[in-house]
């Protein structure tokens, strides 16, 4: 099953988007990455850890974010050998739909990481 990593610059906001997305795709294998030593920020190494965790060998999708998250996340994936793509999408939303896809026995990187990112064209209000 293709695995996700939520990385945000909070644990605490990490770890709430994955209770989230976690409720929403039941068996998804969902591993948040965040914070930096016990304050804000982000951690390659961290990241890499979340990314070996969530990796059973089909791949790994990473939400990101802000900015430097990418960075990290980036770095992150040079120092690991799993299969890992990043998706452009809003954390939470992207989150959800990523982690719903990935229960689908169907379920491709390319196929998680497209519905992550239509999450970017969802609307709360008319």
């Amino acid at each position: 099953m293709i695995g996700l990593v939520v990385v945000s610059h909070s644990a605490r906001a990490a770890e709430g988007v994955c209770e989230v997305a976690q409720e929403m795709a039941g068996d998804a294998r969902i591993e948040a990455a965040g914070g930096e030593d016990d304050g804000l920020g982000t951690d390659a190494g961290r990241i890499r850890e979340a990314i070996e965790r969530a990796d059973d060998g089909d791949g790994v999708v990473v939400l990101v974010d802000l900015g430097s998250a990418v960075m990290n996340a980036e770095l992150a994936i040079e120092m690991s050998d799993a299969e890992v793509r990043i998706a452009d999408a809003p954390v939470l939303e992207g989150a959800v739909n990523a982690g719903v896809e990935t229960t689908s026995g169907k379920a491709t990187l390319d196929s998680v990481v497209e519905r992550a990112e239509e999450a970017r064209e969802y609307r709360k209000l008319d």
